[in-house]
């Protein structure tokens, strides 16, 4: 049995522990991380997900970005994590599904990522609707993902994603 909760600052210690478990050492250095730089996340979407024993079980977590000359308002997906002992349990899916209803109640129209297709396909993420976004270096293109919350959303959305400014 899990809870999903909204990330609290308390939370902070354990949500970093799972995040320098999950992934390598410099995680941080990764391009996605020159977008969340100075910004803050969404907190209504940052989750977590607690077991049975309230430890942190997993974590997801968004960044507002802009995207193109237009400063197209956009979702970044990541980092998402789940403890090792409690991978394959479905908490990954459970945080993705419904953060991604509640980003669309909140009013979001897109969501991108940089992950593995075959993965998140399963979450309506694909690689065409990115096709025209381009990230900082160094982002294997093929990785970047986009989801439209809206239909019609990726339309026209084109141009290099950066780090969120209060108005473009």
């Amino acid at each position: 049995m899990f809870r999903l909760l909204r990330e609290r600052p308390e939370d902070l210690w354990e949500v970093e522990a799972l995040l320098d478990l999950a992934f390598a050492p410099g995680r941080t250095a990764l391009s996605s991380y020159q977008l969340r730089n100075g910004v803050e996340p969404v907190a209504d979407l940052c989750t977590v997900a607690r077991d049975e024993f309230d430890s942190v079980a997993g974590c997801i977590r968004y960044w507002p970005v802009r995207v193109g000359e237009a400063g197209t308002p956009s979702l970044l997906l990541g980092p998402i994590a789940v403890h090792p002992t409690r991978q394959g349990e479905g908490i990954g899916a459970m945080l993705v599904f419904d953060t991604l209803e509640r980003a669309a109640g909140l009013g979001w129209e897109r969501v991108i990522l940089v992950g593995d297709e075959p993965y998140y396909r399963r979450f309506g993420f694909r690689r065409d609707p990115a096709r025209g976004l381009e990230f900082p270096p160094p982002t294997n293109p093929d990785r970047v993902l986009a989801r439209e919350l809206v239909p019609g959303a990726m339309d026209q959305v084109r141009g290099t994603v950066h780090r969120w400014t209060p108005e473009a």
